[in-house]
């Protein structure tokens, strides 16, 4: 199967690793991307490039394209892609402003495209189980659910583009939007309501804008270096405590859902090591399901009675296994063999959720949630 890229950037170049290795057949036959030198050497005679997506998509007879762009670009891709009819995988967040996610609502009712959206915590082993468990009763109704990501590896929102706020429209809608995605998947219910609060308590400054780590005079004694400290990463370089560094390094919200219940959530940007949590308790009247990502367990307290069930999962490197499940469904989607389990509609109602969140928290105000 032929595929076509637009925006051949790192996250999609690892989505396009685990379709191969389902299917080594699927072949990169094509890219959209404005950078000369996007592939690499034993790339460029093999792959053809383009400078524009509009060009791609009228030449090459494709089965399948995949969106990796920058995020304030993905909603702007996807509507080239969506009257086309070819599947196709979009990176999330599905839009970054209200405007766009709007647009993009409008357009994939129009279109013919069938899409995955790159959801991969909801196709996770863990999370796959807690939906079973739930979905079975024996818990009873949900009628709480506490939710927490403390993300260890926070630096990359301050130390390189993704600092930039007009590229990823807050943190919300860069990692809560999975969290916020899953809770909607397992509870199968709507969210009607938000309020949220963010704040930036630490990757704030007075550096000078620009600044980059290896011209810092302190770059050896701060925590934060990228030169001499435990944040190594070559695709860092800018300095955290600039005064053009963006995005909250903490955030909360409250969910109401359509039944009345409602979701507390937290995440957080400046934890570190054994720190780290993602994860969230499911509470019903009969029980509690609790689960974490970075423990590998799932764990059933019930609460009429002196037992607590521990389910264990190996532990890898994929999105905790949910990549290898969302590449097989988009090989089986391009084969017209299954329907998305990670539907744009999905992908809208999260990036709306994250929306409203982020306009709860710049107006103090409870935000509705609906499309009117």
């Amino acid at each position: 199967m032929k595929l076509g890229v637009i925006g051949y950037g790192g996250r999609i170049k690892s989505v396009i690793q685990s379709i191969r290795k389902q299917h080594a057949e699927c072949v990169v036959e094509a890219i959209a991307d404005i950078r000369q030198d996007a592939l690499g050497p034993s790339e460029a005679g093999q792959v053809r490039q383009y400078a524009t997506p509009e060009q791609m998509l009228a030449e090459e007879r494709l089965d399948g394209v995949l969106i990796g762009t920058r995020c304030s670009l993905h909603t702007d891709m996807a509507l080239k892609v969506l009257p086309t009819g070819i599947p196709l995988f979009l990176e999330k967040p599905v839009a970054t402003t209200m405007a766009d996610v709007h647009r993009l609502k409008a357009g994939y009712e129009a279109g013919k495209s069938k899409v995955v959206v790159s959801f991969p915590l909801r196709v996770t082993s863990i999370v796959q189980l807690v939906k079973e468990i739930i979905d079975s009763g024996k818990i009873g109704t949900v009628e709480h659910v506490q939710a927490v990501n403390n993300v260890p590896y926070g630096g990359v929102y301050f130390h390189n583009w993704y600092r930039d706020e007009n590229e990823t429209g807050g943190l919300f809608l860069q990692k809560a939007t999975h969290d916020f995605d899953y809770i909607n998947y397992v509870l199968g219910r709507k969210p009607t309501q938000v309020c949220a609060m963010t704040s930036k308590q630490i990757f704030k400054g007075t550096k000078p804008a620009g600044l980059k780590c290896v011209d810092c005079d302190e770059n050896r004694t701060c925590p934060e270096s990228l030169v001499h400290g435990h944040e190594k990463n070559n695709n860092w370089e800018y300095c955290c405590f600039a005064e053009d560094t963006g995005n909250e390094d903490s955030g909360s919200a409250l969910i109401r859902y359509d039944t009345g219940m409602h979701v507390s959530y937290s995440q957080n940007f400046f934890a570190r090591r054994s720190a780290a949590a993602r994860g969230a308790r499911f509470i019903g009247y009969k029980g509690t399901v609790d689960f974490d990502f970075y423990t590998n367990e799932v764990k059933v307290i019930l609460h009429q009675s002196a037992r607590v069930e521990t389910h264990r999962f190996e532990s890898t490197n994929d999105h905790f296994g949910g990549d290898a499940a969302l590449a097989q469904n988009y090989i089986d989607l391009m084969r017209d063999e299954a329907e998305s389990v990670s539907p744009l509609e999905a992908g809208l109602d999260s990036a709306l959720l994250c929306l409203k969140a982020k306009q709860s928290a710049e107006t103090g105000t409870f935000q509705s949630i609906s499309w009117q």
